[in-house]
């Protein structure tokens, strides 16, 4: 066991990721394990030590039970399109994907939700590009189809009416 909380161990990360950035323009590998960390903490997930079901937590609270994918995308500049998540594991069995978005410094600026069907529909209707064929999607596509239940500035959204939990 580390000397270290694993809040501590992440707010390191953060920071050395960072100044990483800055001093080489490429980006450490790790905002997935930072995306994980946050989701958790923020909205009441449990990371799952075997990820080869094809999610990475199980819901708590108004998500008990929920089999959850967790996407993390770090942002460093906001004029730049074409921003991708991760290929979504669409093969496997889950209930929803939350998409954890970070700025420059890796903090946490929103985080998005949307059900597996949702997801699934939107993939469909554009089967004609292999990026959705092997379950890949913009960060803005999935913005549109998802809800925002998490910001920095206002804390846990209130569950809406397009994406409930249960």
């Amino acid at each position: 066991m580390s000397v270290y909380s694993t809040e501590k161990l992440v707010t390191e990360a953060r920071r050395l990721a960072a100044e990483y950035k800055k001093a080489t323009g490429k980006a450490l590998g790790i905002s997935t394990e930072i995306a994980e960390f946050d989701a958790a903490s923020k909205l009441n997930l449990e990371l799952c030590d075997d990820r080869s079901q094809g999610y990475d937590a199980i819901g708590k609270g108004e998500r008990e039970g929920q089999r959850i994918q967790i996407k993390g995308r770090a942002i460093f500049d906001e004029q730049k399109s074409g921003q991708r998540i991760g290929q979504l594991k669409t093969e496997q069995e889950w209930d929803s994907v939350i998409l954890v978005l970070m700025n420059e410094e890796y903090e946490v600026t929103e985080i998005y939700e949307a059900r597996r069907a949702i997801l699934l529909e939107a993939l469909n209707e554009q089967t004609s590009s292999k990026r959705n064929k092997r379950g890949a999607m913009s960060v803005a596509k999935f913005k549109i189809i998802s809800d925002l239940v998490w910001t920095h500035n206002n804390g846990l959204m209130p569950t809406t009416q397009q994406n409930p939990t249960t």
